[in-house]
């Protein structure tokens, strides 16, 4: 897909996400409004993947180790033909597969089950090097917090990729500069972030991560040594009332702001 296909898409997946937490009454939609662009960009442009064999072995590999936007993941993973659109209406719903966290045992297209705050890198550290010890031809990316940026087993993982030369790795940190319950300015400030992965020996790109016009070639970046994208984003991007609002990482809309939501994302289909 092009520039303003992925735009459109992006836009879709955020609709359906809002409605998937109202009907839920849980979620963190924040966060995901965050994080649905760059979503929107892998599956319908960037990885190579087949819905029909999720588990292919040549398909690349996306962990979302902010697993708790599992909604914003479930619908791109759906739309994109993983398992059928419909069934995002069971999101949270008793004996759903689609809960809170994803779970790789339950959905397919899931790589691994995310949800403890610094864990989808290592993962993604030993999926890449796997790859590059047997020469398989798969990518791996993962996208993580800027929050959980503050897990030290995350820097770690960084300086082993660095170690390893994992050209085959992309880490993805959504930067919408909000954790649970605060400002990341006003918890452990790990921004800025460029120049510290610069000193582990990484590649590192920072892009509006709200602008598909450059997470496209972001993300289609390769070279020797791992990558890594800062995308500054905004939490609850595309509605009015949650944009950068630190009590939207979990809030339910009401009524009355549903419909708001609606209008605004509407306008923009």
């Amino acid at each position: 897909m092009q520039t303003k296909e992925l735009e459109r898409v992006a836009r879709q997946i955020r609709r359906r996400d809002l409605q998937a937490v109202y009907d839920a009454g849980a979620g963190h939609i924040g966060g995901e409004m965050s994080a649905i662009d760059i979503l929107a960009a892998l599956y319908f442009r960037v990885l190579k993947v087949y819905p029909d064999e999720p588990r292919r072995a040549d398909r690349d590999r996306f962990i979302l180790s902010k697993g708790h936007t599992a909604c914003a993941l479930y619908i791109t993973l759906a739309k994109r033909g993983f398992f059928p659109e419909e069934e995002i209406s069971t999101f949270l719903q008793p004996h759903s597969r689609l809960n809170g966290h994803p779970n790789c045992n339950k959905v397919p297209g899931v790589e691994t089950n995310t949800g403890p705050l610094g864990h989808g890198l290592p993962v993604a550290v030993g999926i890449a090097t796997a790859g590059k010890l047997t020469s398989a031809d798969y990518h791996t990316y993962v996208m993580t917090g800027d929050g959980e940026m503050q897990e030290g087993s995350n820097w770690e993982a960084i300086m082993a990729a660095s170690q390893f030369g994992l050209g085959n790795l992309t880490l993805i940190i959504d930067h919408n500069r909000f954790q649970q319950g605060a400002a990341l300015a006003d918890t452990n400030d790990v921004a800025p972030l460029r120049p510290k992965l610069e000193a582990f020996g990484w590649d590192v790109t920072e892009i509006n991560g709200n602008e598909m016009a450059e997470i496209v070639p972001a993300l289609e970046h390769r070279g020797s040594r791992p990558h890594c994208i800062v995308a500054h984003t905004n939490k609850g991007h595309g509605i009015s009332f949650m944009q950068d609002r630190v009590d939207w990482h979990h809030k339910v809309p009401n009524r009355e702001q549903y419909e708001q939501a609606v209008a605004e994302l509407s306008e923009a289909l």
